[in-house]
């Protein structure tokens, strides 16, 4: 009994889903004039008005029947039981059935990674899936964003549903480059993409790819090799690329012990404080180091320990001097419990 249930209910799901909108608003259309004019036609029903009759079929298709009107005569009572509220509720069943199929389609579809988010912008996208490592870098974006929020795209080339769907957006794709990912994925409209895939020539070709189709961007690229990442940017030069410094930190551990305690928490925005950046407004006068250390100290706990006249840091000077020149957009670094908007700070009264 069960399974010739099953079977009936998935034939009716498959005609519901084979009906267009478009035949379903006719049909019902339909069999409301239909209706009316059958109850019209008979005579001596109050339901027949204009003005109650729509409120008639609308309780009855429902199956609400609130019974404040109802019709009065046998013929009147014949039509609504042979046809008003067979049909009736027969298609009030179809719109419900199509409204759930189409949700289901469109959950299903964000869920596989089939979605289109071309119209999103002002994002970050992420370019390759590594399990916990990913989620990992999802959650220190969302511990480290502050006040200026901004959605996440996860893209990935692995035959998978969204891993995290209450934290990202997903996108899937046969490659990280394709055209079709990056323009689902809004690369074009992105603030920073972050490529990390599957081996250092997947991420030098998803990098590549989000380049080519945002110019202004700040692109993030691992490589487990320097070669990619110095090929990366001959091609790129806007591009910043990290490169395993796991041998490094190993010898800087033994020789110093608790190195690798110290660098974990300052990349890390989960726990205690943390490195962050901001850039000199452009308005704002030549002040000094020294009187920037101070002034971050003093009114917001933070410790300066680097300038930079660029955005990616080339010319990135660790400790400078205290009389060394800090000007108009250039780049500060400085270790703080929480970001620091350049509003909060006072650059008038610095000299």
């Amino acid at each position: 009994m069960y399974l010739t249930l099953a079977r009936v209910a998935r034939r009716l799901y498959a005609r519901v889903s084979g009906l267009s909108w478009d035949t379903i608003l006719t049909m019902t259309v339909a069999h409301f004039a239909v209706s009316w004019g059958l109850i019209a036609l008979i005579g001596g029903e109050k339901i027949a008005s204009g003005e109650i009759f729509w409120y008639f079929y609308a309780t009855t298709a429902t199956t609400v029947g609130y019974g404040d009107y109802a019709p009065a005569t046998a013929a009147g009572r014949a039509i609504t039981t042979i046809w008003v509220m067979p049909g009736g509720i027969a298609l009030f069943t179809t719109i419900i059935a199509k409204v759930v199929q189409q949700l289901s389609e469109k959950w299903r579809k964000r869920l596989r990674g089939l979605a289109n988010y071309e119209k999103m912008s002002d994002h970050i996208v992420i370019l390759g899936w590594h399990g916990a490592r990913t989620q990992r870098m999802v959650d220190h974006i969302l511990g480290g964003q502050g006040e200026d929020e901004h959605e996440i795209v996860l893209c990935s080339a692995k035959t998978m549903d969204n891993p995290i769907p209450d934290q990202v957006r997903f996108v899937r794709a046969a490659a990280l480059n394709t055209p079709d990912l990056l323009k689902r994925a809004a690369v074009a409209n992105a603030v920073f993409v972050i490529a990390f895939g599957h081996d250092d020539n997947e991420t030098l070709a998803a990098a590549l790819g989000a380049a080519a189709v945002n110019g202004e961007a700040h692109i993030v690229a691992y490589f487990d090799q320097q070669s990619f990442a110095d090929l990366l940017k001959a091609h790129c030069p806007r591009a910043e690329s990290n490169v395993s410094l796991s041998v490094e930190m190993m010898v800087r551990s033994a020789q110093d012990p608790g190195s690798s305690r110290v660098q974990r928490q300052l990349l890390s925005t989960l726990e205690g404080p943390t490195q962050f950046s901001l850039q000199v407004p452009l308005d704002a006068n030549p002040v000094t180091y020294g009187a920037l250390f101070t002034e971050l100290k003093r009114r917001h706990d933070a410790t300066l320990f680097g300038i930079a006249k660029s955005t990616l840091g080339d010319d990135l000077i660790l400790n400078a001097s205290l009389d060394a020149r800090v000007g108009p957009g250039m780049i500060l670094y400085f270790m703080a419990d929480r970001r620091i908007d350049p509003a909060q700070i006072d650059w008038r009264t610095l000299v």
